[in-house]
C-alpha cells in the first residue's frame, strides 16, 4: 500500500508504509502492509484504523503552493465534459496538482503544464502520493509555448491567466466533441474565456457560477449556514463541433 491515513474520530495522519508516527495520543510503528481496515495501537494503546486515501482527502494532504481547485469545482468539470479512462488531457496551471490527480486516477493519461520550476517539483511529488505519477506528466514551462507541437486532446483544463489566449487557439488541438474547462477566480477573465470560445467556433460554450453552501439544523429550523464562503470561482465549457 502506498501512502495511507491512521483515522481516529476527528484525528487522521498521513502515513508512509514504516515509518514511526507521532502523535499526541502516542507513537504509532506504521505497518509495511496494513489492510483498510485494519486497527493500529500507540504505544499507549490508542486505536486507529487504516484508509486508503481517496480523491477528497487529496485536497487535504496534498502539499499546496497555492489555493487548489474544491472538490464541488473538480466534480463539475468531470461532470460536465464527461471526463473518462483513456482520455487525452492538457491541463495548465497545475499549483497543488489537485485536479490533474482527480483526472488521473479516474484513468486519463495527462500532460499538466505549471509554469515555476519549483511548483512544478512539487506537483510532481504530490502525484506519487496520489499514486498517479504513471498517469500525470508535470512539466514545467508555459504551455502557449509549446500548444502548436501538443496534437490533440480529448479535454483541456485551463487555471491561468492567460487562459482566454490558449482557449482561442484550442480549435486545432481538440478532438471532434472535445471539451474545453476553464476556472476563473475572476469574472473579467472567465467572460474574456467565454468570449475567446465564442471568436474560435467553439460550441456550447456556457459560464456558471460555482457556490456551494453548507446547511444548518437545529431546534429552531433548518437554514443555509452562514458560515464560510459558498463561492470559489467560475467556469467556462465550451465543445469542439
Amino acid at each position: 500500500m502506498r501512502a495511507f491515513l491512521l483515522v481516529r474520530d476527528d484525528r487522521e495522519f498521513l502515513c508512509h508504509p514504516g515509518e514511526e508516527l507521532h502523535t499526541d495520543l502516542g507513537v504509532v510503528d506504521v505497518p509495511e502492509d496494513p489492510d483498510r481496515g485494519q486497527v493500529v495501537e500507540t504505544h499507549l494503546g490508542e486505536a486507529f484504523t487504516v484508509r486508503s486515501l481517496r480523491g477528497p482527502d487529496l485536497f487535504d494532504h496534498l502539499e499546496r503552493t497555492g489555493a487548489p481547485m474544491m472538490p464541488k469545482d473538480i466534480g463539475i468539470v468531470v461532470g460536465e465534459t464527461g471526463a473518462a479512462a483513456d482520455d487525452r488531457v492538457l491541463d495548465a496551471g497545475t499549483g497543488t496538482g489537485v485536479l490533474a490527480a482527480y483526472l488521473g486516477r479516474l484513468g486519463a493519461d495527462v500532460l499538466t503544464f505549471e509554469a515555476r520550476a519549483e511548483f512544478a517539483d512539487v506537483a510532481r511529488e504530490n502525484m506519487v502520493l496520489a499514486g498517479v505519477e504513471d498517469a500525470v506528466e508535470v512539466r514545467a514551462g508555459d504551455v502557449t509555448e509549446e500548444l502548436d507541437e501538443l496534437g490533440s486532446f480529448d479535454l483541456v483544463t485551463l487555471d491561468t491567466a492567460d487562459a482566454p489566449d490558449v482557449v482561442a487557439r484550442l480549435d486545432e488541438h481538440l478532438v471532434a466533441g472535445g471539451y474545453v474547462a476553464v476556472y476563473s477566480p475572476f469574472v473579467e477573465n472567465a467572460r474574456a474565456s467565454h468570449e475567446a470560445a465564442e471568436a474560435a467556433g467553439l460550441a456550447d460554450v456556457d459560464t456558471i457560477e460555482t457556490i456551494q453552501r453548507a446547511m444548518d439544523f437545529d431546534e429552531r429550523g433548518s437554514r443555509p449556514s452562514t458560515r464560510g464562503v459558498g463561492h470559489t470561482g467560475y467556469l467556462t465549457f465550451a465543445r469542439k463541433p
